[in-house]
């Protein structure tokens, strides 16, 4: 499954969005401002997936679904940057990062607060690998209604196995297990190229083992 896709010519739009809206949109302080102006060349919205564009019933979740590229100057964009575009723009984004070349494809799981109306609470960034630019894209996903496009679209960033009946919620909390999982599997690596005594060691290699184990389970359950 690729989160590259290719959008129909009915949700295309290609406007520049001001970096000053979003300043002024989340009150932005100065260390956020230079994260912007060091990292993000232009910010284009790209298309907009909505009923009127798509002709998919939207849903209380998510209404619309807006793609955003994010032209960069460097080849890495802070997830500072991202999360304040998210908090400005009151939708679910996709967004396609580029630079030299080559894209990227990133997005939260997005949804509205259940404790503050007009909130939206927001995942950590799941991310594609980098692909060149020219790679070629796919059809949107086929759905129902936006969220089950969302869903579809979520789920091909994430570096799991999805289950059946999974909920995307439960997907998440897999996900960000997973990525807990290769954190603890890379530090202890590092702990094994450093440790010179040989019980500590075997002791490492034990606990390592059971961690690799635990990250398949987490990528693709039994």
């Amino acid at each position: 499954m690729t989160a590259l896709y290719d959008y129909p010519k009915s949700t295309l739009l290609k406007r520049v969005v001001p970096k000053t809206r979003i300043y002024d949109r989340v009150q932005a302080t100065t260390a956020l401002k230079d994260k912007f102006v060091a990292q993000v060349d232009q910010i284009t919205w790209r298309a907009k997936l909505a009923p009127e564009t798509i002709n998919l019933p939207a849903t209380k979740s998510v209404p619309e679904i807006q793609v955003f590229r994010v032209t960069l100057k460097s080849g890495a964009v802070h997830d500072d940057v991202l999360k304040a575009i998210d908090r400005a723009i009151p939708f679910p984004i996709l967004f396609e990062l580029e630079q030299d070349g080559q894209i990227q494809i990133a997005a939260a799981h997005k949804r509205p607060s259940a404790a503050e109306a007009d909130k939206w609470v927001l995942s950590d960034h799941l991310r594609s690998d980098w692909l060149p630019a020219d790679t070629p894209r796919s059809a949107l996903p086929v759905a129902l209604n936006l969220s089950v496009l969302y869903e579809q679209i979520l789920t091909a960033l994430m570096p799991i196995v999805p289950q059946t009946a999974e909920s995307l919620s439960a997907r998440m909390d897999r996900t960000h297990a997973l990525k807990t999982k290769e954190r603890e599997i890379s530090q202890l690596k590092s702990r094994l190229k450093r440790e010179t005594q040989f019980n500590i060691k075997m002791t490492l290699h034990g606990q390592l083992r059971e961690a690799q184990a635990d990250f398949e389970h987490l990528k693709k359950p039994e």
